[in-house]
């Protein structure tokens, strides 16, 4: 029983104390890479502690003072377990089933979530061949449109979209530096992460890991994209790019260059800070790894 209050307080901690902290870290926005890995390594530990408190709340005191040995007696996988310890059907089909449950939440939403996002971009898709025209020069497809926008639709056969709008506002240069935003997103599959937090944020609706979790992260991808971008271009630019297709509103399955949060990408574009030094970096990486093995380590030790 201490062992699974400590392993719900955990979870308490990292699902709701945790995403508030790490909202307004400082050096989230100088490392956006490094705090998606934060993000994504709090979502994993919270499943992971919150499957094992079920697990050792609903396990029989036998197996909770066993450990993982317990665990994979219950399963009928320890090779050396006692003949006493043998499943008895149903009864330990209903232990495992609870934290099982509790995995396969997130997972059954991933998967409707992939789903839903390749039948959003297959239909994106199908409309650009009726209405776009290709712009090899650019690696992109023209769409007459005059609201300005650019986007991409990521996955196999990715395309970079953009509308008529955008090409009479930018000039040459802008027009390369959102290009080479979108560019970003594609090679970093960003597409994948955002499925993913859409997920989490599906199968834990109200919980503030999942709400701040999922617009955080989207945040930080397109700051990903921004950095990208910079390494080609002026950050005046860019930073104008950002404002005209701000208004632009990219579809469903698609990541824009206007995208979520565009007056701090803004600011943070004009107004650059220094990255955290790599010792502070490696140890941002290093706790995101950690910390979902930490209730591994509570619930299987001794």
């Amino acid at each position: 029983m201490i062992t699974a209050v400590g392993l719900a307080g955990y979870a308490v901690l990292v699902g709701v104390v945790a995403p508030s902290l790490l909202a307004r870290a400082r050096w989230a926005y100088r490392a956006p890479a490094a705090a998606v890995l934060a993000w994504q390594g709090l979502m994993v530990t919270f499943v992971v502690a919150t499957a094992l408190a079920v697990y050792h709340l609903v396990i029989t005191e036998q197996h909770v003072h066993d450990g993982l040995v317990g665990l994979l007696t219950v399963c009928g996988v320890a090779a050396d377990a006692p003949p006493g310890h043998a499943p008895s059907a149903f009864g330990d089909a209903l232990v495992i089933a609870a934290p099982i449950a509790v995995v396969l939440l997130p997972v059954g939403w991933l998967l409707r979530c992939t789903w839903r996002a390749r039948r959003a971009r297959g239909r994106q898709l199908d409309m650009l061949t009726l209405v776009g025209e290709p712009a090899p020069e650019y690696g992109a497809t023209i769409v007459e449109y005059d609201a300005p926008a650019v986007y991409c639709l990521s996955g196999p056969g990715s395309h970079i979209v953009v509308t008529r709008g955008a090409l009479d506002a930018l000039t040459e240069e802008q027009l390369l530096a959102v290009l080479e935003h979108e560019r970003a997103h594609i090679t970093g599959r960003h597409h994948v992460l955002k499925i993913f937090v859409d997920a989490f944020s599906r199968a834990f609706r109200g919980l503030p890991l999942a709400r701040q979790g999922k617009e955080q992260t989207n945040l930080l991808l397109e700051m990903i994209a921004d950095d990208r971008a910079l390494r080609m271009y002026s950050r005046e630019a860019l930073a104008t790019a950002m404002c005209e297709v701000a208004s632009g509103r990219a579809p469903q399955a698609a990541l824009g260059a206007g995208g979520s949060g565009a007056l701090i990408r803004l600011r943070r574009v004009l107004t650059p800070q220094p990255r955290p030094h790599r010792a502070a970096w490696l140890g941002i990486v290093a706790a995101s790894v950690a910390a979902p093995l930490l209730p591994l380590l509570v619930a299987c030790g001794p």
